[in-house]
């Protein structure tokens, strides 16, 4: 089940060094049926995109202030005087420092708590899964 479902396209900047950047397409998504995760997507150019899954609680504290350890940091900064938030990935496959448009990011974020406000996770994860079953019952898949 996918209802409450949030999702935005965002341009991400890639710090490749001081001077080089490149900018990323990304998707953001949250589901209401997986409360406590947020999903971004990021469209380089290959075959393939890049997604990372993490804490949507970890995203929202890194917009006000410095957050994460070991393959997930985020904290807000400015560049050039613009306010970003910034997401430093790692993996085995290599890392990356990824700027995101706090503005932007942030709204996303308010979306995401209109649709399952926090505290609110469990409840709605509760009512997935009742659904669900109820859901199972009456085509005859469940007890």
């Amino acid at each position: 089940m996918r209802q409450n479902t949030v999702e935005s396209e965002l341009e991400f900047t890639m710090v490749l060094t001081a001077e080089r950047r490149i900018t990323v397409p990304t998707r953001l998504t949250y589901r209401g049926d997986d409360p406590y995760a947020v999903r971004i997507t990021f469209h380089t150019g290959s075959p393939q995109p890049v997604c990372w899954t993490f804490a949507r609680e970890l995203l929202v504290e890194g917009v006000h202030g410095p957050c994460g350890h070991g393959d997930v940091r985020i904290w807000p900064t400015a560049v050039d005087g613009a306010p970003v938030v910034l997401l430093a990935l790692s993996s085995p496959e290599g890392e990356a420092l990824l700027e995101a448009p706090a503005g932007s990011l942030a709204t996303w974020l308010e979306r995401t708590l209109d649709a399952v406000p926090p505290g609110a996770e469990d409840g709605q994860r509760g009512l997935d899964d009742t659904l669900a079953g109820v859901l199972a019952r009456a085509t005859g898949d469940g007890p």
